[in-house]
């Protein structure tokens, strides 16, 4: 286990990701731009406002906006970090050399995985100071905090997963790019409007009947998550209407855990595939 976290290839990937000025000017920017989304919803609600007071429930609707726009970032960045691990030392025609060096296939994947989600993994945290802002007028507990983050960290997991994965499977970065970006926007985008399809089909009086499709698209998408961490009704309306009481957060936690695990063993299978073990040499 050692040697899959600590080995030349995650250093040399940390080291070269975390060197370079435009890492360090992303940061600078991502956490000016959300500090001004931060400072003008509280002046939206003070200066602005008839009361000039910010309550504990703007508090919590300031933590839900900045979660969602860290949500939004993770499905943007995410593909462009990891999609081309794999096929940029293809490309670079120096994958070879790597595959020749005593390093495993797990090891390379997993230290390619590393890297690339640990520059957002380092916005996010650095982002942490922002929060302490919702702490000091209340309304979130530390608790629904720690829950979030983890939240995006199984999603970053899974998204960068899959990234890597493209990018062993196809030789064009720019191909594999283009899957993953698709793939983050289904997860996004498509199953929330069949999610919306599917509510909305039991909902009309003549469809009498439950159905499994909104509780399955609904558990594949992180923002319907998202907002289920922060209210119950949402999340209970949607088990009611598919006549599934399976706790929807288990279900998601479960469904990317799957996704991660596959991702990865197709990656490390397809790393090498013309290299099998000859017994006996």
């Amino acid at each position: 286990m050692r040697s899959l976290l600590i080995n030349p290839v995650l250093n040399k990937e940390i080291k070269l990701r975390f060197r370079s000025v435009k890492s360090f000017l992303g940061v600078f920017f991502y956490l000016f731009a959300l500090g001004g989304i931060a400072i003008g919803f509280m002046l939206i609600n003070t200066v602005f406002s008839a009361t000039a007071m910010f309550r504990p429930e703007q508090s919590r609707m300031m933590f839900m906006v900045l979660s969602f726009v860290q949500m939004g970032l993770i499905l943007f960045m995410t593909p462009g970090l990891t999609s081309g691990v794999i096929s940029g030392e293809r490309e670079r025609q120096t994958l070879n050399i790597l595959l020749t060096t005593p390093q495993s296939s797990t090891s390379i994947i997993f230290s390619k995985l590393i890297s690339s989600i640990a520059y957002l993994v380092l916005m996010i945290v650095s982002s942490l100071p922002l929060y302490s802002i919702v702490f000091l007028f209340g309304g979130v507990s530390p608790s629904l905090l720690l829950t979030t983050f983890g939240f995006y960290f199984i999603v970053m997991v899974t998204i960068g997963s899959v990234g890597v994965m493209f990018s062993t499977l196809i030789r064009k970065t720019i191909i594999s790019t283009i899957i993953t970006y698709g793939v983050a926007l289904f997860l996004a985008g498509g199953t929330a409007f069949l999610t919306v399809i599917g509510m909305e089909l039991l909902a009309n009086p003549s469809f009498n009947q439950t159905s499994i499709m909104p509780y399955l698209t609904g558990m594949m998408n992180p923002f319907i998550i998202l907002i289920s961490l922060f209210e119950d009704g949402i999340t209970s309306e949607l088990q009611n209407r598919s006549g599934i009481q399976f706790s929807l957060v288990t279900s998601f936690i479960i469904s990317y855990m799957f996704i991660t695990i596959l991702s990865l063993v197709i990656s490390i299978k397809r790393l090498r595939p013309n290299m099998k073990s000859k017994k006996g040499m």
